[in-house]
């Protein structure tokens, strides 16, 4: 990723620094002129020797607090005037030199090879406004991801590949990197709403990665990005979050969401491409839970089985239903040769362990996704299911930022964390963090003081200009819209509850657009 700025013409004399001693010399002669009226009643000069002392007090008195009113602090307007002329030596520097910023660990670019403009970035009409990071601080970023409940197996996993990814970055232009405290979106809206505003009090955040949840994102997604930041999320897949593929925004688009997920109409097409086209079934019915995520997938599935020549029929029960059989019953009227539900615990557990008691429904092959977890898959009524997913083959892939294996990467997380990632999306996380970190160098300058200036705008820039980014997942190319992803997805087909693991090497549909 490269970053061009521009900077004031050499011979400007309108610099800040002008300005500045502009505005010194100004005051003191308000200040001189203030001193010369305080001594003058109506221009005839008052003779102080007439006058009582009580006179003369109240005479003083309020010369001070005219003063007080115009006082100054004269030692900050110096380090600012100091600030700026080394920002315009850094910039006159720039205009005679072309120089490469450096990268993690100091190298000559965050991915070796990349140039950056080391002026000042200069504000604008469309800026974002910049963070300085001072000598000696972190560059800090955030990780927003479900932490707790149900859902957690996603975000824990998420939470640990942004580590991986900092540790295995390193420093930005000799600045560490500040993750903070994990902040948990508990995967609701409302959540999503308060953990965001909770990030935008901090201004000295540059990035989110996260959050894990879609209906999170819709929520944390708008104040993020209003706020300057660049949110990539490493596990949101709703098309309303980017756009339909066909040029057109989603209902929940912001400028300034990136994502290394999938869009979940590749997933859709791939679900219906192996019922249809593999399996040879033509009836199908869907369940969703009003979800962005669950609903939006379970219409890219409905619409994309249709489009082969399949007929459908859709479902919908509340996140807090218990007894699914009156939904079942209804859909079972059509004896639907498979039940597509992508939704999240507990409502998936009902769905599974009731759908099979359900006359119509006995033969019916249900297929799910990867919001149910490995803990679902351990459950007696998930023998025999298929699951949809991205392609977790992802060993031979390299980061290009880090230099590391996804091989190797995958057994440092073993070995830190003492366990296998509880979702795919790890290696998701992982990549989205590096891609943050070099777009936040691509966006950075190092001043004359050694402080690190970053345009929030720059780091925009950069990201959406990522074109085959090497990633531990594959290659990655942000669109107009931000998705990233590699839309490489499979389908399993599980077969044993006491060993998910082994069910995850059991694919029997592959899918790449």
């Amino acid at each position: 990723m490269t970053t061009k700025t521009t900077t004031p013409h050499q011979n400007d004399k309108t610099t800040p620094h002008h300005r500045a001693e502009q505005l010194v010399a100004v005051i003191f002669i308000a200040i001189t002129i203030l001193l010369v009226a305080t001594s003058c009643d109506n221009s005839t000069v008052t003779d102080y020797n007439s006058r009582s002392i009580e006179d003369m007090k109240k005479d003083q008195a309020e010369l001070e607090l005219t003063l007080e009113a115009l006082a100054i602090d004269i030692s900050e307007l110096e380090d600012r005037v100091s600030e700026l002329e080394g920002n315009e030596d850094s910039e006159t520097s720039s205009d005679n030199t072309d120089s490469n910023t450096s990268g993690n660990q100091g190298s000559e670019s965050p991915s070796g090879n990349e140039d950056s403009n080391t002026s000042v970035p200069e504000s604008s009409e469309n800026s974002l406004g910049v963070v300085r990071v001072a000598p000696g601080e972190a560059i800090q970023i955030r990780s927003l991801n479900v932490l707790s409940g149900d859902s957690a197996f996603l975000g824990i996993g998420n939470q640990r590949g942004i580590e991986l990814a900092i540790g295995g970055y390193g420093e930005v232009l000799g600045f560490p990197v500040d993750l903070g405290a994990g902040v948990d979106g508990f995967c609701a809206a409302d959540s999503g709403q308060t953990a965001a505003q909770t990030i935008v009090a901090d201004e000295r955040v540059l990035g989110v990665v996260g959050p894990s949840c879609s209906i999170t994102a819709t929520a944390a997604a708008p104040l993020i990005t209003k706020a300057g930041m660049v949110m990539i999320a490493p596990s949101n897949t709703s098309p309303a979050l980017t756009s339909d593929l066909a040029g057109n925004p989603g209902t929940e688009h912001v400028e300034g969401y990136f994502r290394t997920a999938h869009n979940d109409l590749f997933q859709g097409k791939a679900v219906a491409d192996f019922l249809y086209t593999k399996m040879g079934l033509r009836t199908a019915a869907t369940i969703h839970d009003g979800d962005p995520y669950s609903q939006g997938l379970a219409t890219a599935f409905a619409e994309a089985f249709e489009a082969l020549g399949g007929t459908t029929q859709s479902g919908r029960v509340n996140k807090e239903t218990i007894n699914m059989e009156p939904v079942l019953i209804e859909l079972a009227a059509s004896e639907p040769e498979a039940l597509f539900f992508p939704v999240f615990r507990p409502v998936g557990d009902f769905i599974a362990e009731q759908a099979r008691e359900v006359p119509g429904l006995e033969n019916t092959n249900l297929i799910s996704a990867p919001s149910l977890g490995d803990d679902f898959m351990r459950l007696p009524q998930s023998e025999g299911m298929f699951f949809s997913g991205p392609d977790i083959r992802i060993g031979v892939n390299t980061n290009q930022a880090t230099g590391l294996s996804a091989e190797e990467v995958l057994a440092d997380y073993m070995s830190r964390y003492g366990e296998e990632p509880s979702s795919p999306y790890w290696a998701h996380s992982y990549d989205a963090t590096t891609m943050l970190l070099d777009a936040i160098a691509a966006a950075a300058t190092v001043t004359e003081n050694g402080s690190l200036v970053i345009d929030r705008a720059e780091i925009r820039k950069a990201l959406y200009s990522t074109e085959d980014y090497k990633g531990v997942i594959g290659t990655l190319s942000c669109d107009e819209f931000g998705d990233c992803g590699t839309q490489r997805l499979i389908i399993i087909h599980h077969l044993d509850p006491e060993n998910p693991g082994e069910s995850r090497n059991n694919i029997v549909f592959e899918y790449a657009p």
